[in-house]
């Protein structure tokens, strides 16, 4: 018979009761100092943001300079096309990448394609959008929502080619062996019985890497510039969100002032929309979720 391992003693298992008390209240102490900032600027936005918001102000354009009232309906029009834009550019890419790196990214295509993405991952924003202005708006000779869904898809790319390699990585490799014993292509296991199985990770991918170009400024004042009225041509100047709250922020007119938190409550709204479409696609895929 195995004999039964010594009992602690009482002094430590107090001990152990005391520091397991201790580390439990000082991570409740760190998490409610990384969440003090977080909720003091969401009560900020919330605050000074909400007063600005009516129908008007959703649907309208702006006011010339020195008037009062107008809208960011142009900016929301905008940035959904720069949006629509870097999504069909950034999404077949950035997907694409990560069912390569998932299949054969331990060969040296593989290596170079996830070192590419490391990189791109840690480039600053403004860098982009210079390099975009570069190689795009000056041939073209004029501002564009392509020039600016081109910059915010390079800045998609890398967190859609991971989070999509790491998605598809968990997903079973006896099912992509299965479909290939079964006579299916290669390229058609891939798609259609891996991508599929891991769609709901590759979801919220798309969904989270949308959130993040949501909110970029600085690609967008070297790429689409802005536009104070509607347009939807993608090949012309485009007003968006970010870029309107950049300009009526520094303004020295307090009602455009008011309207840039009005527009910066609406901008995180859409983010926090995209990213519980994320949780929701996410759950939907999981056993036993609701």
């Amino acid at each position: 018979m195995t004999a039964a391992p010594p009992r602690a003693s009482p002094f430590r298992r107090r001990r152990r009761a005391f520091v397991d008390s201790a580390m439990t209240w000082l991570c409740g102490a760190c998490i409610a100092i990384a969440l003090l900032p977080l909720a003091s600027l969401l009560f900020m936005v919330v605050a000074r943001g909400a007063g600005a918001m009516s129908w008007t102000f959703l649907t309208h354009l702006p006011k010339p300079v020195g008037e009062t009232g107008g809208g960011v309906g142009n900016g929301l029009v905008g940035s959904a096309l720069i949006l629509g834009v870097a999504a069909v550019i950034a999404l077949p890419a950035g997907v694409g990448a990560g069912l390569y790196l998932a299949a054969r990214g331990d060969g040296a295509t593989g290596r170079a394609v996830r070192f590419l993405a490391e990189v791109l991952s840690g480039a600053p924003s403004v860098v982009v959008g210079i390099a975009v202005y570069a190689l795009l708006v000056r041939p073209m000779h004029r501002f564009s929502a392509v020039a600016g869904g081109l910059a915010l898809a390079i800045l998609m790319l890398p967190m859609l080619a991971r989070a999509t390699e790491e998605a598809v990585r968990m997903v079973p490799r006896d099912l992509f062996e299965a479909s290939l014993a079964l006579g299916v292509a290669e390229w058609r296991s891939s798609l259609w019985v891996v991508a599929r199985t891991a769609l709901g990770g590759i979801t919220t991918a798309g969904c989270l890497a949308l959130a993040r170009a949501a909110g970029e400024t600085a690609p967008l004042l070297f790429t689409a510039l802005g536009n104070a009225f509607w347009n939807v041509r993608p090949d012309q100047p485009t007003a968006s969100l970010p870029v309107q709250i950049f300009d009526y922020a520094v303004s020295p007119y307090p009602d455009w002032q008011r309207q840039a938190w009005g527009a910066a409550l609406v901008l995180l709204l859409l983010v926090a929309v995209l990213n519980a479409v994320a949780r929701i696609a996410t759950r939907a895929r999981l056993p036993g979720g609701a």
